[in-house]
């Protein structure tokens, strides 16, 4: 039976759902690595952190909400080849070219490294990863039951820890806030906001929004306006929790410094400040829970992938897809984790700002009467700047394209692909009329 709305409980109870979809164990790693570095501007930075690992998966949400469908809904918005590229470049992103990959190097950085000699670290991450990304296959051919039961348990478990760690910190700090590196020095707020990038939240929830509208019309809500307007509450409550977890988090790289030295990444700042504050049976409790949550999200992405594939190319069987996804994550996971994070980021650098501009642009089409055009010219616009951006990020052709692309407004804060993607836009309402 269809009902207007949802009641207080559903929608505190989907907005925990929301919470947990977004707390994945991967993005832990990343406020602990922002602290170390922002240092006395970890405040400034976790603020720009948050509006593109927060803010942005919240209205990503709400846009999915809004259109009534899915990523390639929105994605038809530009063009119905773009319907079919988009998605395609989204789940390699968060599938087996990084975020599949990052649960094996994270659980293994973090469950393993504590207990593996220095010189056996690449043996023992190719071990490691072999056996996870093995289980993760195996249950990926019947995930449902079992990832979502032991998920009730696993949240609230890592949520109990984190809390316990937080609380430890803040009342008796590890150390004290030093200077901030170089790159968090000049403007720390746009460096966190590019940071926030890293979780691909923004990305993975144009993917599985379609998750937190579905348990909405369980509950009977359907008509589309207030099924994006209850997005907006749900969104909100998953949102004061992810940012709770963030700032605890940084807070705790931030004062670490002056006793463990800078790291190389998140997973290894957690585990010293995890031994320091809760001692050797807090690091095995917290190895144990994040390992386990890792194969979880390993399990539910490369399951999400092979669906994709399936309704893609439904000739090549489940099994097969979901095979070569876990093999090829294993192969991409024994890059280990700092060089995976160097990796990915040029690839996040360019797919990020189109998908804010996608974002943006669904939830304020009425404005210019869905014209496809508008659509079409701000995505052209943003990729104009974005793809070379990350070309950049990568090291190729640094130089010509710096000289180019510094002659943009903002470039120089990473977002110089704003103005090309508003005066394509604007060429694009008055080319064409055409709606979506």
């Amino acid at each position: 039976m269809n009902k207007k709305t949802l009641t207080t409980k559903e929608t505190f109870t989907i907005g925990l759902m929301m919470f947990a979809l977004f707390l994945g164990a991967g993005n832990l790693i990343f406020p602990p690595a922002l602290g170390q570095e922002a240092g006395s501007s970890v405040w400034t930075a976790i603020l720009g952190f948050l509006v593109t690992g927060v803010g942005l998966p919240i209205l990503a949400i709400v846009a999915i909400a809004k259109s009534g469908g899915d990523l390639q809904k929105v994605s038809n918005k530009v063009s119905p080849q773009f319907g079919l590229f988009f998605p395609l470049v989204v789940y390699l992103a968060i599938g087996p070219l990084f975020g599949i990959p990052r649960t094996g190097s994270v659980a293994f950085e973090i469950g393993a490294t504590p207990y593996t000699g220095e010189g056996l670290q690449t043996t023992s991450l190719f071990i490691f990863t072999l056996f996870f990304f093995g289980i993760s296959y195996w249950l990926s051919l019947n995930p449902s039951k079992l990832v979502s039961r032991v998920g009730k348990y696993l949240t609230p478990a890592l949520v109990v820890l984190l809390t316990v760690l937080a609380v430890n910190g803040f009342l008796n700090p590890v150390g004290t806030i030093q200077e901030p590196t170089e790159s968090y020095m000049q403007f720390p707020f746009f460096k966190g906001f590019l940071e926030g990038y890293l979780t691909m939240d923004a990305i993975a929830a144009l993917v599985f929004g379609i998750v937190v509208i579905s348990r909405m019309k369980e509950h009977g809500v359907v008509e589309p306006n207030e099924v994006a307007r209850k997005a907006v509450h749900v969104g909100i409550i998953a949102g004061i929790g992810l940012a709770l977890v963030y700032f605890s988090l940084s807070y705790l790289g931030a004062t670490s410094v002056s006793e463990i030295g800078m790291m190389e990444n998140g997973g290894q700042i957690l585990t010293a400040v995890s031994g320091i504050l809760l001692g050797q049976a807090g690091v095995i409790l917290l190895s144990l829970v994040i390992v386990i949550a890792c194969l979880t999200t390993s399990v539910g992405l490369i399951s999400a992938f092979g669906e994709y594939l399936k309704r893609v190319l439904p000739s090549i069987p489940y099994p097969l897809t979901t095979g070569i996804i876990a093999l090829f994550s294993l192969l991409m996971a024994n890059m280990g984790l700092t060089k995976l994070i160097a990796f990915s980021l040029p690839m996040l650098i360019m797919i990020y700002p189109v998908a804010i501009v996608l974002i943006i642009l669904v939830l304020t089409e009425q404005a210019f009467n869905k014209r496809r055009g508008v659509f079409m010219g701000a995505v052209i616009g943003a990729a104009l700047v974005s793809i070379p951006e990350g070309f950049i990020t990568a090291d190729i052709l640094t130089a010509p394209l710096t000289s180019v692309l510094s002659l943009l407004p903002f470039f120089e804060l990473g977002i110089g692909w704003i103005i090309p993607a508003i005066i394509g836009g604007t060429l694009g309402y008055f080319v064409s009329e055409d709606r979506e």
